[in-house]
């Protein structure tokens, strides 16, 4: 299976995958997860010609355990808590809400730096593309969604270049429509599927936010 030279590459092809269905309409916009999903969110917001902004996704890990998620928050002021999950692992309120500040303050953070005064998208009723660089469990993909569900969006489409099939399989139970390039099986890493997957950095997503058609 032919690796992409990078995001920008794999942007581009993604973007001619969603050309049919979604470019130039006035109701579909792209957010990307940063960092590396704005590389490839660029491309595809630029091959559509549709807008391009950011969802900021930060998991609820349990204390001292922190890959295993309890919930999540977004952008836009959205908390998804697994309810069931905090109810069978008796984890105290109190506990939620300190995991809960110490990453809404990180998100805030990080909206600060990659938006700065300018205010999140409204998304209600709108087809929103939710794009990344690759997926691997997709846990971060699935708060993403229901983050969007939480704000009304129209239609949620995950968007990605590379990700595993079972990934794929799962979100679309969830999701509207799920666009996968490349399924690579057996699957090891996201950056496996690049020849170039250097880290991105804080700046270059502000740029490529900034740096409009």
């Amino acid at each position: 299976m032919r690796r992409f030279r990078d995001r920008v590459e794999a942007g581009s092809e993604l973007g001619e995958r969603l050309a049919e269905s979604y470019a130039g309409r006035q109701d579909v916009l792209v957010l990307a997860l940063p960092r590396g999903g704005v590389v490839v969110g660029r491309e595809v917001a630029d091959g559509l010609g549709v807008p391009l902004d950011v969802l900021l996704v930060r998991k609820l890990g349990f204390p001292g355990q922190r890959e295993l998620a309890m919930g999540a928050i977004a952008s836009g002021g959205v908390r998804v808590l697994n309810e069931a999950l905090l109810k069978q692992t008796g984890v105290s309120p109190g506990l939620v809400e300190d995991v809960v500040g110490r990453e809404q303050a990180e998100l805030e953070r990080r909206e600060l730096l990659y938006r700065g005064e300018r205010p999140a998208p409204d998304v209600a009723g709108r087809i929103v593309l939710v794009v990344d660089d690759g997926l691997a469990t997709g846990s971060t993909m699935l708060a993403a969604v229901q983050a969007l569900r939480s704000l009304l969006a129209g239609r949620v489409v995950v968007a990605v270049p590379t990700a595993p099939r079972q990934t794929c399989e799962a979100l679309e139970g969830v999701a509207d429509e799920v666009v996968c390039l490349r399924q690579p099986d057996p699957f090891y890493a996201v950056g496996l599927s690049y020849e170039d997957f250097a880290e991105v950095s804080d700046d270059e997503v502000r740029a490529l936010l900034t740096d409009r058609p």
